[in-house]
C-alpha cells in the first residue's frame, strides 16, 4: 500500500482528502501544521508522496519543500490558495513536482497523484531474482532454481523485500524500516528486523555467514545489493 503524507492545517480539506485517498487504497498520515512536519521530517520523507499546503502555521510550505528536497526526492504536490504564475514558479523552484491551486477538483488531484506515483510503482515488477532464488511479489512465493526449493513469504516479509529493492545499493536505517512497515501503531524492536534479515540470508545467500545480498551496517541498518 502506497503511503501519502498530507501537510494541511484546514481540517475540512484534510478530512476530505484523507477519506478519498483511503477509498482509492492509499494509506495517509496527517501533519496539521508546518512546525510538526519539520520536527518529524524523517517520518515525513518516508512516505511515497507528499501533499503540501503552502500557507501553514509556524513553517510555511515553501520552506518545508526546500527542507524535504535537501534530504529526499519524494514526489511533492503543493496545494495553495495562491495560484498566480509567480507563486507557482516559486513552489516549483523550491522543488515541488506539481502545484495545484485551491479550490481544486478532487478527481484532478487524484489523477495528478497517480501520474507521479507510477515511477515508484513501476520498479515493483512482479518478480525479482536474488542469486539463485526468484521471488514472486504477487503470490508471495519463492523458488530456488538450483535446489528446487519452494516456499512462501509473509506479507511483512514481502513488504520488507520491496523496500530493499526500492532502496537497492543504499543504506536503509532501522528507523526507516520501522516507519515504513510498522508505522506508529506497533513498536517492534530492532531485534525483530534482525530476525527477518537472518531468515532472508538463509533463503537467498549461498553462505549466510558471508552474505552477498543482505549486508548489516553496524549502528545504522542494512544495505541490499544484487550481483
Amino acid at each position: 500500500m502506497r503511503k501519502i503524507a498530507i501537510v494541511e492545517d484546514e481540517n475540512s480539506i484534510a478530512e476530505m482528502v484523507q477519506l478519498n485517498l483511503s477509498i482509492e487504497g492509499y494509506e495517509t498520515t496527517l501533519f496539521e501544521h508546518g512546525g510538526k512536519a519539520k520536527m518529524k521530517l524523517g517520518e515525513l520523507i518516508a512516505h511515497d508522496l507528499i501533499l503540501l499546503d503552502v500557507m501553514l502555521p509556524e513553517v510555511d510550505g515553501i520552506e518545508l519543500c526546500r527542507l524535504i528536497r535537501a534530504k529526499s526526492d519524494v514526489p511533492i504536490i503543493m496545494l495553495s490558495a495562491k495560484g498566480s504564475t509567480g507563486e507557482r514558479i516559486e513552489g516549483l523552484r523550491a522543488g515541488a513536482n506539481d502545484y495545484v491551486p485551491k479550490p481544486f477538483d478532487l478527481e484532478e488531484l487524484l489523477l495528478r497523484i497517480k501520474n507521479l506515483l507510477p515511477e515508484v510503482q513501476s520498479s515493483h515488477q512482479e518478480t525479482m531474482k536474488i542469486g539463485d532464488v526468484e521471488v514472486n511479489f504477487a503470490t508471495f512465493e519463492f523458488f530456488n532454481k538450483v535446489t528446487n526449493e519452494k516456499g512462501s513469504f509473509s506479507k511483512r516479509e514481502i513488504e520488507l523485500l520491496e523496500l530493499f529493492k526500492e532502496k537497492k545499493d543504499f543504506v536503509v536505517s532501522r528507523d526507516e524500516i520501522l516507519d515504513r512497515l510498522w508505522g506508529k501503531e506497533h513498536f517492534p524492536t530492532a531485534r525483530t528486523i534482525d530476525n527477518y534479515i537472518l531468515a532472508f540470508r538463509k533463503t537467498f545467500e549461498k553462505d549466510p555467514r558471508n552474505p552477498v545480498h543482505f549486508h548489516s551496517i553496524r549502528g545504522v541498518g542494512y544495505r541490499f545489493k544484487l550481483e
